[in-house]
């Protein structure tokens, strides 16, 4: 096993492809394969398991994987200390609902860690691509939430993957609306008070159950109802149509300006927001930095 090789696993699982990564590392892709499959055989595992549609970490190889990443950085470092080499480009991905603090930690993550040359991923994306993305390491931490309606379904696909759940914060719901709506300026708002407002909600692709919804109360019938894909789309739904959407209450003015506010919805539900990872690798410099800087934002 060579220090070569363990790269080799790492540029291979950030780009999720044979071909990409034989690319980028400036070697054919039968050399590198040969190279992958001398590895295996080494270490009588599989790292990768092949199929029609690409290649894929094995349990074992997302084990593997997170020990490789360790080793190559501390070896990164004793090479930046000796030699004065130049740094490698950091590489972190992270999947998440549609969350303001997330890109928030991000954007914290980057000024505090950016080195000269860095690739980065910042995926809001789907629930179920979230679990996906962070089963295969696509992504080394992915950003949703449980409540009593989820948790079972979410909880056996989470074990189903080998990831764990951690919590960040519990929140009361909202609904986000405009500072013009006729809402905005209760104290709290019932569901009864809603349903002359275009209801907004993310679009959640194939896997569109209610389950999977990024909002609470999904099984809600709604008279207006208009799905979208990006936060940005929702917002400009939001101020444009007078329309509402149900989320956590966290917001950032930053991001998001001051025409968006929360107002507390009135109903018994909780809304359990956290971050999940692998159970068995551990957690880059990166990922722990961005977990440091969520919790950061969510304290802000």
């Amino acid at each position: 096993m060579t220090l070569q090789q363990l790269k080799y696993v790492i540029e291979i699982a950030n780009r999720g492809s044979m071909n990409e990564a034989a690319k980028r590392l400036f070697i054919s892709q039968p050399s590198l394969s040969n190279a992958i499959k001398d590895l295996e055989e080494e270490l009588q595992i599989i790292i990768f398991e092949r199929t029609n549609k690409g290649i894929t970490l094995s349990k074992e190889g997302a084990e593997f994987l997170g020990y490789a990443r360790q080793v190559v950085e501390q070896a990164e470092l004793l090479e930046n200390r000796y030699l004065d080499a130049k740094p490698s480009p950091q590489h972190f991905s992270v999947s998440t609902q549609h969350y303001a603090f997330a890109v928030n930690a991000f954007v914290n993550l980057v000024r505090e860690y950016g080195q000269e040359e860095y690739e980065l991923s910042l995926r809001e994306t789907k629930t179920f691509e979230i679990i996906e993305d962070v089963k295969t390491l696509r992504s080394e931490i992915g950003i949703l939430y449980l409540n009593d309606f989820n948790a079972k379904v979410i909880n056996n696909l989470l074990k189903a993957a080998n990831l764990q759940f951690n919590s960040l914060f519990t929140a009361k719901p909202h609904i986000f609306i405009s500072t013009s709506n006729p809402l905005a300026k209760q104290s709290i708002v019932t569901i009864d008070q809603l349903q002359h407002y275009p209801y907004l909600s993310f679009d959640q692709g194939e896997y569109n159950s209610f389950h999977f919804s990024e909002e609470i109360l999904s099984t809600l019938l709604h008279p207006k109802s208009i799905r979208v894909n990006d936060r940005a789309t929702l917002f400009n739904l939001l101020i444009g149509l007078n329309g509402y959407t149900i989320s956590t209450g966290v917001l950032s003015a930053d991001l998001n300006g001051n025409d968006i506010i929360p107002v507390p919805l009135a109903c018994d539900e909780t809304i359990n927001v956290g971050w999940v990872c692998h159970k068995n690798v551990a957690l880059s410099k990166l990922a722990t930095a961005y977990v440091e800087a969520l919790q950061q934002a969510i304290a802000e």
